[in-house]
This record gives structure tokens, sequence and C-alpha cells, in this order.
């Protein structure tokens, strides 16, 4: 099972830097969300995945009865989930003002706001 879990992070991983190097904007949104969803995964699974109880100390015990799963990463990813949450809102945000600023999602289109701002300066 583990080795599928690997193959999809390598996939995202994967698939995140390609949407990266285009150069539309909204697909360096969706490539920042398939890296950030990656390096959850690879979060997770440094946990390892195992088919245990939850870590519930029984009463009287001093440690929890194995095999158990580690909470900290669970705990970690939730933490980054919600935060790349919160993200990606702000991306959206961003992508969308600069398409109403600019008329386009093109990348190379986004040198025409710049010069039109030092033109406006100078004069």
């Amino acid at each position: 099972m583990e080795w599928a879990v690997s193959a999809l992070i390598g996939m995202l991983f994967a698939c995140g830097l390609y949407c990266l190097l285009r150069r539309s904007v909204v697909r360096l949104v969706i490539g920042v969300l398939f890296l950030s969803q990656g390096a959850n995964l690879l979060v997770f699974l440094s946990g390892g995945l195992t088919l245990g109880q939850p870590p519930m100390v029984e009463k009287g015990a001093k440690v929890p009865v194995a095999p158990f799963a580690d909470p900290l990463p669970q705990a970690m990813v939730l933490t980054a989930l919600v935060i790349g949450l919160g993200l990606v809102a702000f991306l959206l945000t961003l992508v969308f003002r600069a398409h109403e600023a600019v008329g386009s999602d093109d990348i190379n289109s986004f040198d025409s706001t710049e010069k039109s701002h030092t033109t406006a300066e100078k004069k």
C-alpha cells in the first residue's frame, strides 16, 4: 500500500511542477495546490500506514496498545490543509484582481502593467 501512496505523491509533485511551468496564472495556482497536497501526503506517509487502533491509553496502562497510528503527522497534515486552503483562497483572489487589471491570464501580459505604471509616474 505504501508504494501506491508513494507513486501518488510522485505524480502530484510531477503534475504540480508541470503546472508551475505553464504561462497561465490559474495553472500556477493549481500547481501550488498539487505541490501542497503532495507534501501533505508525504508528511502523512512519514508516520507510517498502520492498520491499528487509535493511540488511546487504556485505564491503568502507561502506553497505548500496539499497533497504533502516530497522531503527530495527522495533526500536522490537518494544520497544513487549513493553511493551504487559506493560501489558495488568497491566490485565487490575487488572480481575479490581476485578471481584472490586465484582462488576460498569461503571465507575459503582466509586463504591460509595469510599463504603463512607470510611464504614468513620469508624467
